[in-house]
């Protein structure tokens, strides 16, 4: 049945902000919020290079304060404080709690009548539209998008919006026609585009009549009302590092491939142990064949991160062994799991965590098991099963948006993770972790509940 209403679905179509601190506030005594909020203040009037500089200084500010510090100044920061979303979103990629809800302007969840939220936060669109290149090259990555996307509404027996689609590929004009005609066709909400070129092209025009949720990270944030999601090789480093960090390791050695994701990674990985303090002691290529040197410096390893594949990281483990460097924690990104499958020959991958998916560790309500899935749909197996979650969850996201936008508390159990909602309208995944047993991939406990 899982099948069928996949297949049936194609044929079928182209709160209350609560605040601890109000009025005037004592400006904090303490200096790094003091610069970070003089930064916070002057962003307002950056744009471009300039504003992406702004912000990287105040998350590293705001990165040198321990989790006690950053609580207790981001809550006695008052209502529209230009800190505050900063603050908010250190907090969440910590995993810590929001004090209150972020501080938004632009957003309307009225829009087509929309009906009242239900009990748990529920409140989809009246009728959206879905932006994907379901024609040429790229549609072998947009189908599985497409059939999560898909499996998760008709996975929903309470009320769901009349959806469209539109294909970004075969629309003269691109993404950008394409939103503008579901613009004109009455869509009070759009999901896509997913490319990122397609992405900036859009958030490029500013204010948007009618709201997006895009399916990748722009290079600026979005505009006002408007969010983005992705599975961004950053985020996963961001991830990586913060997971790192909760093991007590401070210096790590990065073993990394040379494409570009697994280099995005290392990037994001490096920034953000910078910023809390810790540090990347080298980046070595996964070629070489002896890694003493590395482990001999002054300070030590305490520490290593694999951004290679599965078959490279089963070449590395024994030079790493060799190095003294055997059993220290390691952790490495989700490509650990390409060029894996055979027990026996993966046993020797035992004890390293890596970021996941949600579905395919452990499973979620309202899908399928990835297991059965898969042997139903060829995209929703394989590779393509992450894309398939990430659709899912495009749908959740839309779903339950009010929610994310409005809550201090809001958040999605999702497909690839736990979703919330920055106050710059991006969605922060904290993933599943999992790690091989006996050379088979098994889930860790739930670190996406921080």
């Amino acid at each position: 049945m899982f099948a069928a209403a996949i297949g049936a679905a194609l044929l079928g179509g182209c709160a209350t902000t609560t605040s601890s601190r109000t009025g005037a506030a004592q400006e904090s005594r303490n200096p790094t919020i003091q610069q970070a909020r003089e930064r916070a203040r002057a962003g307002a009037t950056l744009a471009g290079t300039e504003r992406a500089a702004n912000d990287r200084e105040i998350e590293r500010l705001l990165a040198t304060l321990d989790n006690a510090t950053l609580t207790r100044e981001t809550a006695a920061l008052p209502k529209g404080d230009a800190l505050y979303n900063y603050a908010g979103q250190a907090l969440l990629r910590r995993g810590l709690p929001l004090p209150r809800p972020f501080d938004r302007t632009g957003w309307n969840f009225d829009a087509a009548n929309r009906p009242a939220a239900d009990t748990d936060g529920y409140r989809p669109p009246v009728k959206l539209a879905v932006l994907l290149p379901m024609s040429g090259s790229i549609a072998v990555a947009a189908t599985p998008v497409r059939d999560g996307f898909l499996a998760g509404y008709y996975g929903e027996a309470r009320r769901r919006p009349d959806v469209s689609f539109y294909d970004t590929a075969g629309t003269p004009g691109g993404a950008l026609a394409a939103y503008d005609r579901a613009a004109t066709e009455g869509n009070d909400f759009v999901v896509g585009p997913l490319g990122r070129d397609e992405v900036n092209a859009l958030f490029a025009r500013g204010t948007l009549p009618v709201p997006v949720l895009a399916l990748n990270r722009g290079d600026a944030a979005p505009p006002a009302g408007n969010a983005s999601f992705s599975l961004s090789p950053e985020d996963e480093g961001i991830a990586a590092a913060e997971h790192l960090l909760t093991l007590g390791a401070r210096r790590v050695l990065v073993v990394a491939a040379t494409d570009d994701t697994q280099q995005r990674a290392v990037t994001s990985l490096r920034e953000r142990l910078n910023e809390r303090g810790a540090q990347v002691t080298d980046v070595a290529g996964e070629g070489v064949s002896d890694f003493a040197p590395y482990a001999q410096k002054e300070g030590g390893i305490d520490a290593v991160f694999l951004a290679v594949k599965g078959s490279s990281a089963r070449t590395l483990m024994p030079r790493l062994a060799l190095a003294g460097l055997g059993g220290k924690p390691r952790v490495a990104t989700s490509q650990l799991l390409s060029g894996t499958g055979k027990p026996e020959e993966d046993r020797i991958l035992d004890g390293i965590a890596f970021p996941s998916e949600v579905w395919t560790a452990r499973g979620v309500p309202g899908l399928p098991p990835a297991s059965i899935a898969g042997t139903q749909l060829n995209s929703a197996k394989g590779p393509a099963a992450r894309l398939f979650a990430f659709g899912y969850d495009a749908w959740k996201i839309a779903a339950y948006l009010p929610r994310l936008a409005t809550s201090a508390e809001g958040r999605v159990d999702g497909a690839t993770g736990t979703l919330r909602l920055d106050g710059f309208g991006n969605v922060l995944r904290t993933p599943a972790w999992s790690t091989f047993s006996a050379g088979v991939p098994m889930p860790l406990p739930d670190a996406a509940r921080r």
